[in-house]
């Protein structure tokens, strides 16, 4: 007996109560977003390991999710610097982004030539294209590239106040100049090297084409490929803070 009730009288109050208990746990665990879960990234030491951060700038485009796909295939992870005007356009591919485990950044709204604007016009194409993104993702960057790699000191005040830190890179393959498979995969290999940050964009077709060549190569030579943030999680980064 337990305060008056026999054990099974309990028994059958309490079997409603742990039925309950177990769903809520289920759905809470059925309802965590993708990238919390099955793609979350792997950690990388990359003060142990080779490690290489490959950057896309100016999407999403009609070719990203292919390039997506590539990556996930051969288990890399990419930075996408995406432009606001086309997150508009293609909310869910920014989403998917993200969602597959992926680092987002700031390219402003538009592809606005930083230095040629005046203070209010830097800081809401910054701004603006946060609002985008973190609508679209659920994510606010922490990072940004100017467009044309167009920077100063005043872009930079202005990049604090909208707390974002600048990644530029160590080495640009020019595949929106170069235009062919061959040429972009020989750039991407000779810009290789440990710690380095190289420019591509995914709406170029010819690079998403030859990307998993790249990417086959690339970890033959004993790369790990990793996000910005992660290849810089040693030293962290700050806002108004320009890298690479």
């Amino acid at each position: 007996m337990f305060g008056g009730l026999r054990a099974d009288d309990v028994g059958s109050r309490l079997l409603p109560v742990v039925i309950h208990a177990l769903l809520a746990a289920s759905l809470a665990l059925t309802s965590l977003p993708a990238q919390a879960t099955v793609n979350a990234p792997r950690s990388v030491d990359c003060s142990r390991v080779k490690c290489l951060a490959l950057t896309f700038d100016d999407g999403p485009g009609e070719y990203t999710p292919a390039l997506l796909k590539t990556l996930r295939k051969a288990g890399a992870k990419a930075t996408f610097f995406l432009v606001g005007e086309r997150v508009e356009k293609s909310p869910k591919v920014a989403k998917e982004i993200l969602a597959q485990g992926h680092a987002i950044g700031n390219h402003t709204y538009s592809h606005a030539a930083l230095p040629a604007l005046l203070d209010y016009e830097i800081l809401d194409e910054l701004k603006v294209n946060q609002e985008v993104i973190e609508k679209a993702t659920g994510l606010r960057p922490k990072m940004y590239r100017p467009p044309y790699g167009q920077t100063d000191e005043r872009v930079l005040r202005v990049a604090y106040q909208a707390e974002l830190a600048e990644i530029l890179w160590t080495g640009t393959t020019l595949d929106w100049s170069l235009r062919d498979t061959k040429k972009i995969k020989a750039v991407v290999l000779k810009l290789a090297q440990r710690d380095g940050v190289i420019l591509m964009h995914d709406v170029v077709p010819q690079t998403v084409k030859v990307m998993p060549e790249i990417l086959k190569e690339l970890k033959k030579q004993g790369y790990h490929l990793v996000t910005v943030p992660t290849l810089m999680r040693a030293k962290g980064l700050k806002a108004g803070t320009s890298y690479f």
